[in-house]
C-alpha cells in the first residue's frame, strides 16, 4: 500500500555537494514527520535530519550549517541538500517517513532502500 522511491547518492569530493530525495506514494492520507538517517560501517544508524509536516526541522550537530532538509507536501517528497561534505559523512543514507494511510487508524514507518554517499578525493 505504500511505496517509497529514493534517489541520489554517489561519489563526491570533500567540500562538494549532493542532493538526496525520496517520495512516498500509495493510498496516503497524511505524511507526518520525515527524516534522513545514515549508517557508517561499524557504527549505529543515526538521525541526520528530520522535518515535521509543519516544516519544523531538527539536525544532528555534526551536520548543522551544512545540510538542509526540506519537503514538498504536495509531492510527498523529502529532500536532503548536503553541502561542504566531509569524509566522515560517508555512509549509507536512508529516508524515513511516518505515513497515515487511507482506511487505517494507525501510521506506518516507511524506509527507503538506502543510497551510498562516499566523500573522498
Amino acid at each position: 500500500q505504500v511505496q517509497l522511491v529514493e534517489s541520489g547518492g554517489g561519489l563526491v569530493q570533500p567540500g562538494g555537494s549532493l542532493r538526496l530525495s525520496c517520495v512516498v506514494s500509495g493510498r496516503i492520507f497524511k505524511v507526518n514527520t520525515m527524516g534522513w538517517y545514515r549508517q557508517a560501517p561499524g557504527k549505529e544508524r543515526e538521525l541526520v535530519a528530520s522535518i515535521t509536516s509543519g516544516g519544523n526541522t531538527n539536525y544532528a550537530d555534526s551536520v548543522k550549517g551544512r545540510f538542509t532538509i526540506s519537503r514538498d507536501n504536495a509531492k510527498n517528497t523529502v529532500y536532503l541538500q548536503m553541502n561542504i561534505l566531509k569524509p566522515e559523512d560517508t555512509a549509507v543514507y536512508y529516508c524515513n517517513s511516518n505515513t497515515l494511510l487511507v482506511g487505517l487508524f494507525r501510521s506506518l514507518e516507511v524506509w527507503g532502500q538506502g543510497t551510498l554517499v562516499t566523500v573522498s578525493s
